[in-house]
Formats: structure tokens, sequence, C-alpha cells
């Protein structure tokens, strides 16, 4: 049975003392939770990776593609070379 991509499922973060502490004060002043900090940033992150990866194949196809710079060849290597 497959589980709907919306379903959330919950994760345990280890954190130093120091580090929660100023967590639950940045969380109050956003008026979220910790959670709600930590999933905001995981999805930011994942987002940003998948604008990434789009790009970088977008990148390599226009590479595969070749790029007309739309010059002409005027003369032969030979002439070029006094060959």
């Amino acid at each position: 049975m497959a589980v709907p991509e919306t379903t959330k499922q919950n994760i345990t973060v280890r954190l130093d003392r120091r580090t929660l502490r100023k967590a639950k004060v940045l969380a109050a002043k956003r008026n979220t939770s910790i959670s709600g900090l930590l999933a905001a940033q995981i999805e930011t992150l994942v987002g940003e990776d998948d604008a990434y990866e789009q790009a970088h194949r977008r990148a390599l196809a226009l590479l595969e593609q070749g790029l007309s710079l739309g010059g002409t060849i005027g003369s032969t290597r030979d002439e070029w070379h006094d060959r």
C-alpha cells in the first residue's frame, strides 16, 4: 500500500542545548515551532536542489546541442598556415 505524498512523518533530531534554546527563541519570534522551522528549511533546500538539477540538465542539453555563433569560415586551414 503506497503512502500518499502529502502524508507527513515525524523525525528525531539531536541538537546541543545552546542551539535548541536559540531555535526555540527563533521559532517563537516567527510564530512557529521548531518543527515548523526545520520543515520550512528542509523544503527550501530540497526545492533549491531540484531547481539546480533542472538547470544542470538544461545546460547539459544545450552543450550537447551546440550553439551557433553565426560566423562563417572564409578561408581554409591551409591558407591560415601558408601551406
